[in-house]
C-alpha cells in the first residue's frame, strides 16, 4: 500500500453543490489516506460553501470575489463595476491566506474562489492541481490551465479546452454512500420513505432549491388527472423555494401515491427504490446516478454557462445510457416518458446495463494520486 505523508491543502472554489460536493470528497479522502493532512478551505463570502463546508467539519476562509452579471439591470451593471476591485481585493487576501497557511499543494474546483486562489499560490510556486466536473470546461478552469500541473477531468474530449498532456481521466469524486444497491438497502428505502413495495416507482430531484421546470411538469401531469399512474409511485423532491407554492396546489388533492418534500436527507435510499430517476444534469447529479447504476431520463437546465448540462446530459445518452427531454418541452413531454419507461422493464434494464461501465468509484482516489504525484 501506498504510504501518504501529512500534507497541508489548500482547496477553493464553490457556488454551486457541483464544485462543493466534490471538493469535500477530495477533502474527505485526503483525511481517510492521512488523517493528519491539515486541510482549509477557500471560498467566496456570501456563497453557499461558507455555510455547507463548516456543516462537513472543515475551516473555510472567504475571498470578497463576485462574479459577472451578463443580465443588464441597475443592480447587474453596479455589481459589475466593483468586479476588478473586488478580485484585486481577493488575490491580496489569497496571497496573504498562503503565507499564512504555508499548502504543499492548492486543488482549485471551479467557482469564482479559486481563480485568485490558484493565480496567486502558483505565482509563489506552490503545486496545483484543478478539477472540472463537467463536459464543458468552466472559464475560471480554462483560465488557470496553463498555471497547474494536473487537470482531473470527468468527460472525453476535454483537450479541447485543456493542455492534453496535464489531462488526467478521474471521473467526479461523489459521497461515499452512492453506489449500486441491493435488496436490503431497497427495502431499507421503502421503510423510510413509506412506500408500496409491490408498486413501481419514481424519483424526481430538482437540486437542494428544485427546479421549477421539474415541478411545473409534476403539476400538469397531476392537473391532467395524473395519466398511467396505475401500479406507480412517486417520490417528489420540490427543493425549499418552491415547497409553499406546492403544499398550495396539493391542497385538497387526495394523492397518497405522490410523496413530495422540499429535501431529501437521504439520497442513498431514494436511489435505492428509483426504478427511473428523473433529474437535472449537473456534475454531481450524473456522476451520482452512473455510480447507483439508475436508469435516468436527464432534463438539462439552460441557465448555466455554456449549456453545459447538455454536454454532460449528452455523454450519458449518446451511449444509450439514458434518456434526454429538452426543458422546453418538459411540461408536456416529461411524465409521459417517464410513466411510458416505467412501464418497459426491458428498457429500464437496458439503461442500467449501459450506464454501469460509466460509473468512477474510484474518482477521488485517483485525485489523491494526482496530488501526491505533484507533491
Amino acid at each position: 500500500m501506498t504510504a501518504y505523508r501529512k500534507l497541508r491543502v489548500i482547496i477553493s472554489g464553490g457556488g454551486t453543490g457541483g464544485h462543493i460536493f466534490p471538493a469535500v470528497s477530495i477533502a474527505n479522502k485526503l483525511k481517510e489516506v492521512n488523517p493528519e493532512t491539515e486541510i482549509l478551505f477557500v471560498g467566496a463570502e456570501g456563497k453557499m460553501e461558507m455555510e455547507k463546508v463548516p456543516a462537513a467539519g472543515y475551516e473555510i476562509v472567504g475571498l470578497p470575489i463576485v462574479g459577472l452579471q451578463r443580465q443588464l439591470n441597475f443592480k447587474n451593471i453596479v455589481n459589475d463595476l466593483k468586479v476588478p476591485f473586488k478580485i484585486l481585493q481577493s488575490i491580496h487576501k489569497a496571497g496573504k491566506v498562503i503565507d499564512e497557511f504555508k499548502p504543499d499543494i492548492a486543488i482549485g474546483v471551479g467557482g469564482y474562489a479559486s481563480a485568485p486562489l490558484l493565480w496567486k499560490a502558483t505565482a509563489k510556486k506552490v503545486p496545483a492541481l484543478i478539477q472540472e466536473q463537467n463536459g464543458f470546461a468552466g472559464l475560471t478552469n480554462k483560465l488557470l490551465a496553463k498555471r497547474v500541473g494536473s487537470i482531473c477531468v470527468a468527460y472525453d474530449g476535454m483537450e479541447r479546452f485543456f493542455p492534453a498532456d496535464r489531462i488526467t481521466f478521474s471521473g467526479n469524486p461523489i459521497r461515499s454512500e452512492i453506489h449500486p444497491y441491493g435488496e436490503a438497502e431497497k427495502a431499507e428505502g421503502m421503510e423510510y420513505y413509506r412506500l408500496d413495495p409491490a408498486k413501481k416507482h419514481l424519483f424526481i430531484v430538482g437540486g437542494s432549491l428544485g427546479a421549477g421546470t421539474l415541478n411545473r411538469a409534476m403539476r400538469k401531469w397531476i392537473e391532467a388527472g395524473c395519466p398511467g399512474s396505475e401500479g406507480i409511485e412517486v417520490l417528489w423532491q420540490c427543493g425549499r423555494y418552491y415547497k409553499k407554492g406546492i403544499d398550495e396546489f396539493m391542497a385538497g388533492r387526495e394523492l397518497p401515491f405522490i410523496h413530495y418534500t422540499d429535501f431529501i436527507g437521504r439520497m442513498d435510499l431514494a436511489y435505492a427504490c428509483a426504478d427511473v430517476i428523473i433529474s437535472r444534469s449537473g456534475a454531481s447529479s450524473v456522476s451520482e446516478i452512473c455510480a447507483a447504476h439508475k436508469a435516468a431520463i436527464f432534463v438539462p437546465s439552460p441557465n448555466v454557462a455554456e449549456d453545459h448540462q447538455t454536454h454532460n446530459a449528452m455523454a450519458l445518452v449518446s451511449k444509450d445510457a439514458a434518456m434526454l427531454v429538452r426543458d422546453a418541452d418538459a411540461e408536456t413531454k416529461l411524465l409521459p416518458t417517464a410513466i411510458e419507461l416505467l412501464g418497459n422493464p426491458e428498457k429500464i434494464k437496458e439503461l442500467e446495463r449501459n450506464v454501469a461501465p460509466l460509473a468512477r468509484p474510484d474518482a477521488a482516489q485517483t485525485i489523491i494520486d494526482e496530488v501526491y504525484r505533484l507533491v
